[in-house]
């Protein structure tokens, strides 16, 4: 389906983002590795008459680098105004979640409904973990784009080898229990994910606005929020959307069975696709 990618500069800042399909629209903040030409679980939004707005986050693609949430939002908000959209349903994904988070608790008025899947909400990834310092060498920007070409090539030549390799990154379940939630289309979704990944200096933005407490920005969220989940999600422990439900006044959770992370793949991609279109059909009415 046609994308439209443009740049809007506002004095000292420019964000990259793209458009969509023409219904009710959607603002959709990317994970990590992301940006505007992002493809989980659009296909079936387009297809429900929806339209979708992402921004490459800051950091990301050709936006620049803002390291300042609130006036990231801001840039973000400059582009509902451009485009002259009163109000949007807004999905904070991943590493995203923070910014929806943000987004919501800053403009009330502009946020039909808020959708956080997989999402951080709270401190993640802290300079402690191993896994934080290996992020900050391998994601750096003057080595990112080596390291997401070596995964592109190993992903095309050995697809099946290099999931397997990569399973325990995004779930919490041993390979045989991933297996059995996972469908026949599962490895070409994931090849072409890590062919479209790059980090630019994005990843290590978000490492740092990570490391904050958003409980005050949750509590301020006027929108109904629905918190989608995995059980068994290794790179977001299943903390991050209890905090989200206890701290957000009107939201409700939405946590599956499925395989992992990456809840657009899988057996359970159909449930939670039929969940957010019931919710956001539900938000559309209030």
């Amino acid at each position: 389906m046609f994308r439209e990618v443009n740049l809007l500069r506002t004095r000292d800042v420019t964000v990259e983002y793209s458009v969509m399909g023409t219904g009710e629209p959607i603002l959709l903040f990317h994970g990590g590795h992301s940006n505007c030409h992002e493809e989980f679980g659009y296909t079936r939004l387009l297809e429900a008459g929806y339209s979708i707005i992402t921004p490459s986050r800051a950091g990301y693609g050709q936006t620049s680098d803002i390291t300042d949430l609130k006036k990231a939002c801001c840039m973000y908000h400059n582009i509902l105004d451009h485009l002259a959209v009163e109000k949007v349903h807004i999905i904070a994904v991943s590493a995203g979640g923070p910014t929806g988070i943000m987004f919501s608790a800053m403009f009330p008025d502009r946020v039909a409904s808020l959708t956080l899947q997989c999402a951080v909400t709270k401190p993640w990834l802290t300079p402690q973990h191993r896994e934080y310092k290996v992020a900050k060498l391998i994601f750096s920007p003057s080595s990112e784009k080596r390291t997401w070409k070596i995964v592109a090539t190993l992903t095309n030549l050995l697809p099946k080898l290099t999931f397997r390799m990569m399973a325990s990154s995004f779930s919490t379940l041993p390979y045989s229990e991933v297996k059995k939630r996972l469908d026949h289309g599962y490895i070409e979704q994931f090849r072409k994910m890590n062919n479209r990944q790059r980090s630019y200096s994005g990843f290590l933005i978000d490492l740092e606005q990570n490391q904050c407490e958003y409980f005050a920005q949750m509590r301020l969220i006027q929108a109904p929020t629905l918190i989608m989940h995995s059980n068994h999600d290794s790179s977001v422990p299943i903390s991050h959307p209890q905090t989200a439900r206890e701290l957000i006044p009107h939201s409700e959770m939405c946590i599956l069975d499925s395989w992992g992370h990456l809840i657009w793949i899988g057996k359970h991609a159909a449930e939670y696709d039929d969940a957010l279109i019931s919710f956001l059909t539900r938000s559309s009415s209030n």
